[in-house]
């Protein structure tokens, strides 16, 4: 496995436990918060970088293409996190968790098929 698809692997495994303890309910509103503002700084220093590093892959474009679709996914992530911070119901908050944990589930999806080479 080269550099590139291990830190891509690192960050699957990353949103993988996030996507875990929240289904177990092993997460408050920070710490979740918390952990999604990691998730946002690992993405911005590990992964981003990458793009300029597969700049001479025959698919290139196909990458860049799931690492725009990450960007903007954790950005709705950041949301979804918000909406779970305000949430009193428990009604509610099981859908948030619901939303967060398909999110997570799709960014899980990307780093998959860009180390699969899809």
């Amino acid at each position: 496995m080269s550099l590139n698809h291990q830190k891509y692997h690192s960050f699957a495994i990353k949103l993988s436990q996030l996507r875990s303890d929240l289904i177990a309910k092993q997460l408050d509103a920070p710490q979740l918060r918390q952990y999604t503002t990691s998730l946002q700084q690992f993405f911005q220093r590990e992964i981003i970088p990458l793009a300029d590093e597969d700049a001479n892959s025959p698919d290139v474009g196909q990458v860049q293409s799931y690492l725009t679709e990450m960007s903007k996914q954790l950005r709705l992530l950041e949301i979804d996190v918000t909406f779970f911070q305000a949430a009193r119901q428990a009604s509610t908050i099981q859908q948030r968790v619901d939303a967060i944990s398909d999110r997570l589930a799709t960014l899980i999806q990307y780093c998959h098929a860009i180390v699969r080479g899809e």
